[in-house]
């Protein structure tokens, strides 16, 4: 992923935060002999603090021979895209028609070392931490070994912690524009009000130099 200055972010605090709330991506495996790598969507929960995101598969899934043979793996994620037509982006003193045309998003790519989870107890902890996130309201019975109604389903599964080694994140919100273009493309975003357009318009306004 080609990161330019402009898209980088400012500070690992920026894309933690956005990675906090955007927590359903894709994992994605090598191949073994020469197939083409595995590539598997899934919800996660990244935890910060412990430079990890926790997340399991169906036992039956295809991918786990390969991420046992490999498991450095990448966990990508990309959310609040939006296409922006050309002449929103032409610069004052070119004919609107001479704008390029381009994509809005944000994009992390977590470098991970995989950790297969087997034990029940740990499986367990583990399912309970990732409900935990995506339910904190809560609603649903803890899952505990051999206590019904999930201990029965633990067989069924593996867990995963992807201990993060490495990350690649981007912003790309117009960050060499002037701010002219900006107010521009911020009025139109706001006038076309689509899937995503808000979440780019307050990318874009956020990442201004102050």
């Amino acid at each position: 992923m080609l990161i330019h200055p402009w898209d980088a972010p400012r500070d690992d605090t920026e894309w933690q935060r956005w990675l906090a709330v955007h927590d359903f991506g894709q994992l994605v495996v090598n191949g073994l002999d020469g197939e083409p790598p595995h590539v598997q969507p899934l919800h996660f929960a990244y935890d910060g603090e412990r430079g990890e995101a926790v997340t399991h598969l169906a036992r039956p899934n295809p991918m786990w021979p390969a991420l046992l043979a490999h498991p450095d793996v990448v966990l990508s994620v990309v959310d609040d895209y939006v296409y922006v037509p050309g002449p929103w982006q032409a610069a004052p003193d070119t004919p609107s028609e001479h704008g390029v045309p381009t994509s809005f998003y944000a994009a992390v790519q977590l470098r991970c070392r995989a950790h297969v989870v087997d034990d029940p107890a740990e499986k367990a902890e583990l399912l309970n931490r990732q409900v935990g996130h995506f339910q904190p309201e809560g609603g649903s019975a803890e899952v505990a070994v051999g206590e019904a109604p999930f201990g029965r389903l633990l067989s069924g599964i593996r867990g995963l912690r992807l201990e993060v080694t490495g990350v690649r994140a981007k912003f790309k919100y117009a960050g060499k524009r002037t701010e002219e273009v900006q107010d521009r493309i911020a009025v139109r975003l706001t006038r076309r009000a689509g899937p995503g357009d808000t979440a780019a318009r307050e990318h874009m306004l956020r990442r201004r130099p102050a």
